[in-house]
């Protein structure tokens, strides 16, 4: 068997299921992977080796919980935990303990899940950056929000961790650090306990090594299975290949991997057509920069009223700037937003999935930022399933997701499909 900390969420349950493995094993391989690497990457809030070998005794002992029995999951500091502390990235709640687990930290331990730590968020879930580095080049940023969960993963130091995505928070990490991250219909998991940023936007995804990892979650925690039949694909795939109206943001050379991706995807199999949506959506980014910015403001009411000095520029300047924003501002842009929903049973009509861009380009050095999120600003008002799977490898060696969408609700489609993807065009290395 390999080293337990490499092998892939699915598998290690399986293996603990057929009493191949241990919880404890897999814990205590996770924990070295931690030991040997988190001083370069920073992926992490907070560990506690002895508390999450305790969990993974304990899982040993019993009869499986549920589908995550055993496994070592990471949790991003902005989800509330009773047992670890939680500082939504912020100094403005150093060592805060809450005394409860939000739900979806909750549902992990009843499925039978051991909490390996909390992971390094950036600030509020926004874009100033934490610690965390890229753990393929530590010159370079992970991506933001999920920052931690998504260098976790990538570097094997757990196989499982939560994310958000407001915008771009689940994708662009997935897509930087070369692993798969899944961003749910929006509501699919529940928020209690998350940090509110934007309740109309925020959505609670995941990180995994595989698709087929991070749907585990959502059957552990939503009820939302994909029968073993559905991932093999009846029939032809059909892809339609959309471009967006932000391709210009696009570096030169992911325009050129992303349009040959879709001409080899149709050498495997699939029809793949072009996708140009209609003019409604030319407003949509601007539509949720308006939302977001809105809410954002309101939701830190009180850390923006009483800890000022607390907050980095970068937020202040949108908390400020969400603060110009009316209420009429608020309500047009939502009427943007409908009126692009209620087109898109048009735009799936001749497709299964979109494939689009996950982001413009390789991850950005460190100094420069967490990267853009403008290919994920485009769909996130329209609460869509999306899929980032790690397929291109950018001109300088370091990874490019893309991702594949679904209807709103058909999360299944948006998997299988990603999954398909993954299969036939293998990892980015």
């Amino acid at each position: 068997m390999a080293d337990p900390n490499t092998l892939s969420a699915v598998d290690a349950a399986a293996a603990i299921r057929n009493g191949r493995l241990t919880s404890e094993r897999l814990v205590e391989s996770c924990l070295a992977r931690i030991e040997a690497r988190e001083e370069r990457v920073g992926a992490w809030a907070y560990v506690n080796p002895d508390q999450a070998l305790t969990e993974a005794r304990a899982r040993d002992k019993e009869e499986p919980r549920g589908l995550l029995h055993g496994i070592p999951v990471g949790i991003k500091d902005v989800f509330d935990t009773a047992d670890m502390p939680t500082e939504y990235g912020t100094p403005i709640y150093k060592d805060h303990q809450p005394a409860w687990d939000a739900a979806c930290v909750a549902q992990v331990r009843e499925a039978g899940g051991v909490i390996l730590g909390k992971t390094v968020s950036t600030e509020f879930a926004t874009r100033y950056p934490g610690k965390t580095r890229n753990p393929h080049n530590l010159d370079h940023t992970p991506g933001g929000s999920s920052s931690g969960s998504g260098a976790a993963v990538a570097d094997c130091m757990v196989p499982l961790a939560f994310g958000t995505q407001t915008t771009g928070s689940q994708i662009r990490p997935a897509s930087y650090c070369g692993i798969v991250g899944y961003k749910p219909s929006f509501n699919t998991i529940d928020r209690a306990g998350l940090m509110p940023l934007s309740q109309s936007l925020d959505t609670i995804g995941i990180h995994g090594r595989t698709v087929q990892d991070t749907a585990l979650v959502v059957a552990a925690l939503a009820d939302y299975r994909v029968s073993d039949s559905a991932w093999e694909i009846a029939g032809t795939p059909k892809i339609a290949f959309c471009r967006t109206p932000v391709w210009a943001k696009a570096e030169a050379s992911t325009q050129a991997l992303v349009e040959e991706t879709a001409s080899r995807l149709g050498g495997q199999g699939a029809t793949v057509s072009d996708l140009a949506l209609p003019a409604d959506f030319d407003d949509l980014t601007e539509a949720h920069k308006t939302i977001s910015e809105f809410e954002f403001c309101r939701a830190l009411s009180y850390e923006r009223t009483h800890f000022p000095d607390k907050i980095s520029s970068l937020l202040m300047e949108r908390l400020e700037s969400g603060l110009r924003w009316t209420r009429a501002d608020y309500e047009n842009s939502w009427q943007k937003v409908a009126r692009c929903a209620e087109l898109m049973t048009h735009v799936f009509a001749g497709c299964d999935v979109i494939l689009a861009p996950s982001v413009p380009g390789e991850a950005p050095r460190f100094e420069e930022g967490t990267g853009s999120p403008i290919f994920s600003q485009i769909w996130a008002p329209l609460g869509l399933p999306c899929v980032s799977v790690p397929v291109l490898e950018g001109p300088t060696g370091l990874p490019i997701g893309i991702q594949l969408l679904a209807p709103l609700g058909e999360d299944a489609r948006a998997l299988t499909h990603a999954n398909w993807v993954h299969q036939q065009l293998g990892d980015w290395t």
